[in-house]
């Protein structure tokens, strides 16, 4: 098969994490962090991954596929980890807690 073919599933598959991700938050989450809004990044996740579903995702000419995969990596390192830090049970409310648990 062509090698090519492995990073277009692996950039498929990390889009459809991210949108599962971001399918799973809760909506205040969001606004608490201070992001966009749930709804702009279902909406940003789709349609990147609906559109390389629909036409494939070429990695090295594909400029859809390309500014997707810029917009997941965003959600993945930036929105994620504020989102998850309000929300997880280990990250919200954290009241004499150090690195390696309570004190």
């Amino acid at each position: 098969m062509n090698p090519f073919w492995y990073l277009a599933v692996a950039v498929i598959g990390f889009k459809l994490y991210a949108f599962v991700d971001a399918l799973t938050r809760r909506e205040d989450a969001y606004r608490a962090a201070g992001k966009k809004t749930k709804p702009f990044w279902l909406a940003v996740l789709g349609l990147s991954l609906g559109l390389d579903l629909l036409f494939g995702a070429n990695v090295v000419t594909g400029f859809l596929t390309l500014i997707g995969l810029v917009a997941s990596i965003v959600y993945m390192v930036d929105v994620r980890p504020a989102i998850k830090e309000l929300t997880d049970g280990r990250g919200g409310g954290r009241r004499n807690t150090g690195p390696y648990g309570p004190w």
